[in-house]
């Protein structure tokens, strides 16, 4: 395989700075030219519905470079300038602006971009958290609110609810679980979870479908669900997911299908991959397509794309990770909580709120979950490995 003169990479957060800063690691030269859809330098994201939304870190913060690092990697970064097409035989990227980039390798890395909610059109008041403007306008909304609805019960909007409750908001957290994160969590962990926001005041609205927003005068004033409450609300966060921002390679001749497909190799075609919230890849080890959401498999997804692009040729084959953080539990999930799974704390209690348990399926090992434990948690990590990795595949 013959190294790429120039390799351009679509997307400036952290798998597409991280697929740079490796290509540099692992001894590029070539050109890089990396395309943001923001005007903001790379940043960190988990941050953003923790510490800068609750104002304990300044935006700038969150930056994960300074610009002397930044320079140091000899990379040309154009920033705010989208990328809108992809010509997948010629390598070439078309931006916003008209501009268009040419790279003998490709790389998508354009992330997410978060669902909406039916209602009327252009309502102040109703906020999405992916980006550090998002952050900013909610966070200053939150600041002279007393009420506010967070509808989604996964990881964001339980962050975004504890994170408003801390700010002196009156929250409550709308979704269709039985519990915040029951789905990633098991029942288990989600009710501890879900006793731990009931206790910091945090109303608790699950189980319940959203119909639609409600406004009076262009602004948002209330939740309305499926059974016709109305939720008063002076804010509304909506966090019901968010799709793989693929829309710009309609037409391309990619496969898309919940992300950018590809090999293990996470390669979607000749010369061109995708790295991150972007990427769906073939998981050699599971032996089925997989798309991870969160900031390390970015990082580690970047690195072997990286690897690829200069010949390695390794199947990218993680154990699935992720953590978050809420009042004050600290919760890593390694592995995969798979529906109907066994829970077994084998560190800790969970009375005291530290503890790591196991979770079996089929008798094997499939995950280990540290509750303000993630030391713990990482060493008995060690029982993952020791599985076949279609253990943590999802039961057809």
């Amino acid at each position: 395989m013959t190294t790429p003169s120039s390799v351009v990479v679509a997307g400036a957060s952290a798998a597409g700075l991280g697929t740079a800063e490796a290509l540099r690691r692992k001894g590029y030269r070539g050109r890089l030219t990396v395309l943001g859809a923001e005007p903001h330098p790379p940043y960190d994201r988990p941050p953003l519905s923790k510490q800068v939304l609750a104002g304990t870190w300044t935006p700038e913060r969150a930056r994960l470079r300074t610009r002397e690092a930044l320079d140091a990697l000899d990379a040309e970064f154009l920033l705010g300038d989208p990328a809108v097409a992809l010509d997948v035989a010629a390598r070439t990227v078309r931006t916003a602006s008209g501009r268009t980039v040419h790279g003998g390798a490709v790389v998508i890395a354009t992330g997410l971009r978060p669902r909406t909610l039916p209602g009327p059109d252009g309502l102040a008041g109703v906020h999405v958290l992916r980006s550090l403007d998002d952050a900013r306008a909610l966070r200053a909304e939150l600041r002279s609110a007393e009420r506010a609805v967070v509808v989604g019960d996964g990881v964001l909007g339980a962050e975004i609810a504890a994170t408003a409750h801390t700010m002196g908001v009156a929250v409550t957290l709308v979704g269709p679980q039985p519990a915040p994160m029951a789905r990633q969590l098991g029942p288990t962990v989600a009710e501890l979870l879900a006793a731990l926001h009931r206790e910091h005041g945090v109303r608790l609205r699950l189980g319940a479908a959203v119909d639609a927003l409600t406004g009076h005068g262009g602004r948002v004033d209330g939740v309305r669900l499926g059974d016709g409450e109305v939720l008063p609300a002076e804010v509304v966060v909506v966090a019901v997911g968010a799709v793989p921002d693929t829309a710009w390679l309609t037409g391309s001749g990619l496969t898309l299908d919940d992300g950018v497909v590809c090999d293990a190799y996470c390669r979607a075609a000749d010369g061109i991959y995708a790295a991150g919230d972007v990427a769906r890849w073939h998981h050699p080890g599971l032996g089925e397509p997989l798309r991870l959401e969160n900031r390390t498999n970015a990082v580690e997804q970047s690195a072997a794309v990286a690897g690829n692009i200069l010949g390695e040729a390794r199947p990218y084959a993680p154990i699935p990770y992720f953590w978050t953080d809420q009042f004050d539990a600290r919760i890593h999930v390694h592995g995969r909580p798979l529906p109907g799974a066994e829970m077994t704390v084998v560190d800790g209690a969970v009375a005291d709120r530290r503890f790591v348990a196991q979770y079996r399926h089929r008798g094997r090992v499939v995950a280990v979950l540290g509750w303000n434990m993630p030391k713990q948690a990482r060493a008995h990590r060690q029982a993952l490995l020791a599985e076949p990795m279609d253990a943590f595949a999802v039961p057809s």
